[in-house]
């Protein structure tokens, strides 16, 4: 089944399309002659991101180009030539890097000491420094409107600060632009588009090990309470566009 098929007949695939051109507009999140990098892990959420941007680039009146970076992090299990066969399908230009984070990980770390913090930082540090090499103007990830509602209760119940993840950031040292063209999507549409494209996913094999990770409890605290309330989600998505600082304790 091909990337032609979803987008003239699949309803979900040309729901999220549209959605992913409005927010790109809105928060202007890819100029005229961008050359777009998609970090793609292997999961559901960036392999959609993949298809989206390689479909609106396809109809855009502004002229971009995507290319696919993928980090293999050398975890147990992760097989790149799944990966590999998929971009060529797809035609797109693509790079697989290789970095063996998991070793210094475990080796840094107790067993019983969750891994995605010291993940993050070390993968988000070579994707910086992949996207300035790679002439990348801007660097796109997968995170979506669950995963910014997620950061928003883990900053409040954990960190003591209101933040969550913003559509577009400026890396502290200027070097980079990171959007986020699903941040106004669902995960629950992501998956459903997903499945249906059969994109071949590789879930990490470390994350969904660890049973005491912050995230995956504040998850299951959405999970239990949209069940109550349908809305949840949107009103939560709703109050990140609309802060009242006068309201806050600002100093």
């Amino acid at each position: 089944m091909n990337k032609a098929y979803h987008e003239k007949t699949f309803k979900p695939f040309k729901k999220l399309l549209s959605t992913v051109g409005k927010t790109v507009y809105q928060y202007n999140l890819i100029e005229k002659n961008d050359r777009v990098m998609v970090a793609v892990s292997g999961g559901k959420d960036s392999l959609t991101l993949l298809s989206l941007l390689i479909a609106l680039r396809n109809k855009s009146p502004v002229p971009f180009t995507v290319f696919a970076y993928t980090l293999d992090q050398g975890q147990p299990g992760f097989n790149k030539k799944i990966l590999e066969d998929h971009y060529q399908s797809l035609s797109v230009e693509y790079e697989i890097g290789n970095y063996d984070i998991f070793s210094v990980i475990t080796e840094k770390l107790e067993p019983d000491q969750t891994q995605c913090f010291m993940c993050s930082r070390l993968r988000r540090g070579i994707l910086y420094s992949e996207a300035v090499r790679l002439h990348a103007d801007k660097i796109a990830l997968g995170h979506h409107s669950d995963d910014a509602a997620e950061t928003l209760l883990l900053n409040l119940f954990f960190n003591g600060r209101l933040a969550s993840i913003p559509p577009k950031l400026i890396s502290d040292d200027k070097r980079n632009v990171i959007i986020r063209p699903l941040i106004e999507t669902f995960e629950k549409d992501i998956i459903e588009v997903a499945n249906h494209m059969k994109l071949p996913i590789i879930p990490c094999s470390v994350c969904g090990s660890q049973e005491k990770l912050q995230r995956k409890r504040i998850k299951q605290l959405l999970g239990n309470e949209e069940v109550n309330n349908p809305f949840l989600k949107s009103s939560i998505k709703r109050a990140l566009k609309n802060v009242q600082r006068r309201h806050l304790w600002e100093l």
